[in-house]
């Protein structure tokens, strides 16, 4: 499993011309789910997630976590974060999980967060074609992958 955060003052999703998710200051987290994932995987990154220290403190210090500011997530489904790029130039998507096994764990992902935030966490629509807007703040964009969790 592989997530971008990206630390935003407001982000969006529009599908259809219908916004299916807004927040303004938090995370816009795209999350990229292969099939070797597991519950385990999305247990370890949730927690990563909500604990990850960007958000400035007093000071202008990046010592706060998403709870201590109150903050908000736009989780998007995005298996281009699978993309390999080794030859030529389109890209194949072989690693990243196909819908009857993504689909699950998108949507156990969605509930582990908003578990550990305490409200809601907004979404796009997996497998749509989404448009996603942001401002990004700092700018602060983190990866983080399962597969470096050891």
């Amino acid at each position: 499993m592989r997530a971008v955060l990206q630390r935003v003052t407001q982000a969006s999703c529009t599908v259809d011309g219908i916004i299916t998710g807004a927040i303004e200051n938090g995370f816009l987290v795209l999350l990229g789910i292969e099939d070797a994932d597991t519950v385990e995987d999305l247990d370890w990154l949730a927690q990563k997630i909500i604990g990850m220290r960007v958000f400035g403190d007093e000071n202008g210090m990046m010592n706060k976590a998403l709870a201590d500011v109150g903050g908000d997530i736009l989780l998007i489904s995005q298996f281009t974060l699978f993309a390999s790029t080794k030859k030529g130039n389109r890209p194949g998507f072989t690693r990243a999980a196909r819908p009857d096994v993504a689909i699950p764990l998108y949507e156990k992902m969605i509930e582990k967060l908003a578990a550990l935030l305490g409200k809601e966490v907004k979404t796009g629509i997996f497998g749509a074609d989404m448009k996603i807007a942001l401002l990004n703040d700092g700018p602060v964009t983190i990866v983080i992958d399962t597969k470096d969790k050891e």
